[in-house]
């Protein structure tokens, strides 16, 4: 699709507006989705800033962490602990859509912004809350960082035993957050969807452990009915320069995979020859297969094992995969500017053939719409600009 098909496309959120008091990751990644669909997204922020915006890597004191993530929204600053910034807030909740917050359970309320006081105002918005447990409950009010949700939902130790470690991995990927900000962004368009069909908004209480356990489908039915035998580990083997994954999950992809490789004995081998015992034997089958694969480059292993119909890949880096001409090819890596120049980013994985998915360019600096927010949806005129310039309360970029 070139660039022109999509700047003619209608944007499938174009005419929502979403109120972002969110930080860190998933709330913020939440939100850059909605933008990416065409919403109004106004970043509600602190007097210092989003704490990404201090992460590196940095260029001329610009996160481009930050920028990934909140690209093509507007920038508001503010003191939400004083009363001037929460009227402020809700007095552009009359206008808002969605509001989306992911601070801990009970802080909004504790700001006279939680549900029920937006809903009074508004009761039309969907008011999304981002937390590590859900917004009841006895751990509800714990601090929840990614980390600790990823050791809490049993993803790790379900690693640990695929790795047959002694250890859990090291956990520096942040999982729990980008699952919950899609979890988050499907849900709120599920509510306004069904606003439209009903009138009304509603609380989204998006949680991360919930997240997390959505990827745990096979353990969490081992946990109820046991297998007679563990599952296949899809792990990693040696090229002479590196690592190849090499996944033949049905009989076609492994009759493929005897073929390409000089092992037809292999389809009449009582290991490997019908499915469960194929799983059962299944490390067996890729240390076999590694006396293949040892004797050749990853590329070499990809590009035969792949022409033969057999499902491979090398291990490639992120540089490696930013490269692909097939990602090249769906103009996955869009450039967007913040003040110190152009860097890329990663657009949501979804293309739609009729309104428009991608994410805008620009990266706002903190409270640079301030002003031109509190007039347009405010309603603020220069006298009141003003006095809230010099109240210290509100802060103008």
């Amino acid at each position: 699709m070139s660039t022109d098909e999509i700047a003619v496309q209608e944007d499938a959120l174009g005419d929502v507006r979403v109120l972002d008091l969110t930080t860190m990751i998933a709330g913020p990644y939440c939100t850059r989705m909605l933008a990416d669909l065409g919403a109004d997204v106004i970043k509600i922020e602190a007097k210092d800033g989003d704490y990404m915006r201090n992460l590196p890597p940095l260029k001329e004191g610009a996160s481009r962490y930050f920028g990934h993530l909140n690209a093509g929204k507007r920038s508001i600053s503010m003191d939400l602990k004083s009363p001037e910034a929460v009227e402020i807030v809700k007095k552009l909740c009359n206008s808002a859509d969605v509001l989306v917050e992911n601070g801990r359970p009970g802080v909004m309320d504790r700001l006279g912004l939680g549900y029920d006081a937006i809903a009074a105002i508004n009761p039309r918005i969907i008011y999304c809350s981002i937390s590590g447990y859900g917004q009841s409950g006895p751990k509800s009010k714990l601090p929840a960082y990614a980390p600790m949700v990823t050791a809490a939902s049993g993803f790790d130790m379900t690693q640990m035993g695929l790795d047959r470690s002694e250890m859990p991995p090291v956990s520096s990927l942040p999982t729990a957050d980008i699952l919950g900000a899609v979890y988050a962004a499907s849900g709120i368009q599920s509510a306004l969807y069904h606003r439209e069909r009903t009138g009304l908004g509603q609380r989204v209480d998006t949680t991360l452990i919930e997240s997390m356990l959505n990827l745990l489908l096979l353990e969490m039915q081992v946990v109820q009915q046991p297998l007679e035998f563990g599952r296949a580990r899809y792990r990693p083997i040696r090229a002479n320069d590196g690592y190849v994954m090499v996944v033949p999950v049905n009989a076609n992809n492994f009759a493929n995979l005897c073929k390409a490789t000089g092992h037809e004995e292999w389809l009449s081998d009582p290991r490997f020859a019908k499915p469960p015992e194929r799983v059962r034997n299944y490390d067996t089958l890729m240390e076999e297969l590694q006396k293949w694969t040892i004797q050749r480059s990853g590329e070499e292993c990809e590009k035969i094992l792949l022409g033969a119909g057999v499902p491979a890949s090398r291990y490639r880096t992120v540089e490696e995969a930013m490269s692909d001409p097939q990602l090249t090819h769906r103009g996955s890596f869009p450039e967007v500017e913040d003040a110190a120049g152009t860097f890329r980013v990663v657009n949501a994985p979804s293309v739609f053939s009729r309104s428009g998915y991608r994410v805008r360019s620009h990266v706002p600096r903190l409270g640079e719409h301030t002003e031109t927010v509190l007039r347009e949806l405010g309603g603020l005129d220069d006298a009141e600009i003003q006095r809230l310039r010099a109240s210290g309360n509100v802060f103008f970029g």
